[in-house]
């Protein structure tokens, strides 16, 4: 399970490290692409193949789904760990999600998001003044 939520540094290079926590759901490779809310995904090879079956499937006469899925397939690169554990974030994706030098990754069981830093704070403090309302709309949906 991918769970947390970790600050990090981007080198000189562009490379993160990925939480020791995490590596092993990596040792096969994993895609990084680009996320929702100007963030990034980073899938395990089994994760990818599964979302992206379904992205492909998805109905290419809809303007949402060719936009959908262009946005995830086109944004991806696969990417390996080196040796100390760390990923290279491709230049146009960092553009893409405002990555500066501080990031933070938050495991959400399938996938690790990385967000620039100061706009993971302004997101989280966005999110929890509205948690009520949210846990009030998901209850509805029996969440």
């Amino acid at each position: 399970m991918l769970l947390g939520e970790y600050k990090h540094t981007v080198d000189s290079k562009g490379r993160i490290a990925v939480p020791a926590k995490f590596r092993d759901a990596f040792v096969a490779g994993a895609i990084i692409t680009r996320g929702l809310d100007r963030s990034l995904f980073i899938f395990s090879m089994v994760e990818w193949e599964a979302l992206a079956k379904k992205l492909v499937a998805l109905p290419i006469a809809q303007g949402n789904s060719r936009a959908f899925a262009r946005l995830m397939l086109a944004g991806a690169m696969d990417v390996k760990l080196d040796q100390q554990g760390r990923i290279l974030i491709p230049d146009y994706l960092r553009e893409y999600a405002g990555i500066g030098k501080q990031v933070v990754l938050a495991g959400l069981m399938s996938r690790i998001e990385v967000w620039d830093a100061d706009a993971w704070q302004a997101y989280k403090a966005k999110t929890e003044s509205a948690s009520d309302e949210i846990a009030e709309q998901l209850g509805e949906l029996g969440i």
